[in-house]
Parts: structure tokens; sequence; C-alpha cells
């Protein structure tokens, strides 16, 4: 079959990897794609947010399956369009895209579907003044989160008043989210373990693939600003077999029967951010794709054929014995460009990508190819990450930062305690 993946970040670069190892790939494209992907897969130079575009190429080229990356074209409702004209997709439309769109509507069918999540309370831009005199009376620490779309920064963790309040102007006075952040959401700070849980469906059905933990801040031990993610291991170990079941139980199921049940099947990966908590797992946030940079350590874990159980989802009938946890472990640490999250400088010539260890998997995230050369092109550049058949993910740390030792561009940044938590 020939099969279509939107976006250009490691994550799509991942899930193209992953679906060129199943024999029932005929040709592969990548839209619009990057120097990674160019090696395994054709780029198409294509806007996808012009959907009629991305419709013409696919009905053009026979494309039996559109596999869609990031969370734009779904909430834009790229989905909704390619399966009005008979293309097969895996990703939800717009409608189940919503949970991740908006987050006071996954609180909504989170409340609706008596799923565990930390307790809070809206407010507009209009109510600043009122959220303000919230936020002095309220325990410390709190989470302040911009209800729209953030690229995954859209969340603060405040520690006293005055955060508090600095993290809500910047959101209502200075906007540095746009429209996104005209809503906001204050929450409960929930103590634990975080863990990432990628759920695989038909909107019915689901397959759950192995737990994984992300690293948001941009700096060691957690501190400084939110990122896009600056690096991932897999399986959690805070994820244990019991906790999966219950996860299972009490979160993904029904989340999606509150999903059906609003008339908003969820066909695609519905991602559950997790905090694992003494009193058990509870839901941060829903997302309505695979998370990035976790995708990136939990598909080299997974055997069996990745593309069928994709297809499968998305003609409604899943094959839940397509994969399984193969074993194994990885650690993915995200080269970055000095000075991300915020300004940083790019077109810088990246050396060292050749002739690296078998087990060393370099995704490509913020690159670009010119002249032969590749270059940063982006905040997050390169996914460097190791990988290993047994679980040992002290040792797969210490080869994921030695092969980080031979890559080079100017400014480069990186975590130096990816997995330090769960080799703890």
């Amino acid at each position: 079959m020939n099969v279509a993946v939107i976006g250009s970040g490691g994550r799509e670069h991942a899930l193209a990897l992953k679906i060129t190892e199943s024999s029932l790939l005929g040709k592969l494209y990548v839209m619009p794609g990057n120097p990674g992907t160019a090696a395994i897969a054709e780029n198409v130079n294509l806007n996808v947010s012009d959907k009629e575009s991305v419709i013409k190429f696919c009905l053009n080229n026979s494309i039996d399956l559109v596999v869609i990356g990031p969370e734009q074209p779904l909430v834009d409702g790229l989905a909704n369009a390619l399966r009005m004209v008979g293309i097969n997709v895996f990703g939800p439309d717009s409608a189940a895209a919503e949970i991740e769109a908006h987050k006071s509507f996954a609180k909504y069918i989170m409340s609706k579907a008596g799923v565990p999540t930390g307790k809070y309370i809206e407010f507009n831009a209009t109510k600043y003044d009122v959220a303000v005199d919230y936020l002095k009376q309220k325990k410390y620490p709190c989470v302040i989160k911009a209800d729209g779309l953030a690229a995954g920064k859209g969340v603060s963790i405040c520690n006293s008043p005055e955060e508090a309040e600095e993290a809500l102007k910047s959101m209502f006075i200075q906007k540095v989210f746009g429209d996104s952040g005209e809503k906001v959401l204050i929450e409960e700070f929930l103590e634990g373990e975080e863990a990432s849980v990628f759920a695989i469906t038909d909107g019915n059905n689901f397959v759950i693939l192995p737990s994984s933990q992300d690293h948001k801040r941009i700096g060691d031990g957690d501190t400084g600003k939110n990122t896009g993610g600056m690096g991932a291991y897999a399986p959690a170990p805070v994820v244990t077999t019991k906790m999966m079941e219950i996860i299972a139980s009490k979160i993904i199921a029904p989340t999606l029967q509150a999903l059906n049940s609003e008339g908003k099947k969820f066909i695609g990966c519905l991602y559950a951010g997790l905090m694992i908590t003494e009193d058990g797992p509870k839901v941060i946030e829903f997302n309505c794709r695979f998370g990035d940079p976790e995708t990136q350590v939990v598909l080299p874990l997974l055997k069996g054929d990745f593309l069928k159980m994709l297809y499968s989802a998305a003609k409604g009938k899943l094959d839940s014995e397509a994969v399984e946890y193969a074993g194994g472990c990885a650690v993915c640490v995200v080269a970055a460009s000095k000075g991300y999250p915020e300004s940083y400088e790019k077109g810088f010539e990246i050396t060292g990508l050749d002739n690296l260890p078998e087990n060393i998997i370099v995704y490509h995230a913020g690159t670009k190819e010119e002249n032969g050369k590749i270059l940063t092109n982006g905040g997050r550049v390169l996914g460097v990450t190791a990988v290993l058949e047994q679980n040992n993910l002290a040792e797969a740390k210490k080869l994921a930062y030695e092969a980080l030792q031979k890559i080079h561009f100017e400014n480069i940044y990186y975590r130096t305690d990816i997995a330090d938590k769960a080799i703890k």
C-alpha cells in the first residue's frame, strides 16, 4: 500500500522509519518531511495546511493511508477532509481532536467519564482581576495552563502568587499564546512522577504501547522553561503491569466511551500524559496524536507490523495483535539550539552524523539540507536515540550520550540527565 505521513519533525521521522519495516508498504511519502525522512521515503514539499493540495496529491498518487503526525492539521480538520473523499486516515477528526485543542473540553470529558485528574477552575481574559484575586488565596504550587494549543509550552508551574500572576499576565495581557491563552485553567499541582501512554484505537477497541517519560523542562533537574520535550526514555519503570491495567480500565476505556457518547469518535493515537500519584494515575493532559519525543523511544521497542496496526485502526477494525513490546529499552536525548525555547540562531552545519553505532538512531527534527550539507533549522534539532534489546536504561543512556559527543554544531545544547529518574 502507498502511505503518506504528514509532518516534518522527529516524531514523523520515527513514524516513517517504523512504517518502512512493513512488508505491506509500497511507496512512502512524507509531507513536507526533513533530511532524515528523505533518506527513507520521498519528501513532498507541500503546505499541509492547504487541504485541497494534500487531497489532490493523495488521489493522484493512489494513497491508501495517511498518517497525520502533528496536532494542528488534526485540529484544523485535515482528517475530516481526507475521509470525505474516501481516503483512510490514522488520526482523529477535528471534533475528537478537541480533546487536545481545548483543555477545558478534555476536563469536561474526564468529568463525564469519571477519569481521575487534578481539580481546576477556568477563567477568561475578561476576568483578569478576578483571577488575580483567586491566585492570592490559592495553595502553592499551582499550575496555570493556556486552554488552547501552545506547542507544548502553554503550561506554567507557579510556586508563589507573584509567579502565578506573572504567568497569567503573560497569557491574558501580553498574549504570548495568542487566542490559545484567552481562557486559562488554574489547576491543583499533582505530586508524583510523570509518564506518557499511547493508546492506538479504532474508536472502540484499543492497544496500549509501552510507557515512556518525557522531559519537558529546558534544564537539568527539571528546571527552567517548558519546551516541546528535551528527551525521553521507554519503558517507564513507574508504570508497572498492574498500573497499566488501571490506566487501561480507568482512563483510556472510559475516555473513549465518553467521546463516543458525545458523537466524537476518536480514531488514531490517544496520548495520555499522566501523573503517577500516591492515589494512582491521574491525567495531566490528553493529546490527539503521538507525543514528541516519546514516539522516538516507544516505536523502536515494538516488533510486528506497525503499518498493519495503523491501517486496521483507520479502517475501523483494530488488529490488536499486529505489534507487541519486544522487550528492551530506549533513551532519546534532544540536541537543541542554544536559546531554545525562546530565541535561537539557525543555519549551522551539523557534522558527525555518519559512522555511529548500529544501535543509535538519529531522528531529524529541526534540520534542512543545503548543497549536500545538513544544517540546523529549528529549536529542537536532533533526537539522538540509543536502543537496546535488553532493558538496561543506564547502558542506553551511556550509549546515547557517547553518540552525542560525536555530533557537532555551533550552539548545541542538551540536558545531561535524561533517564536519571528511572535509573535511580
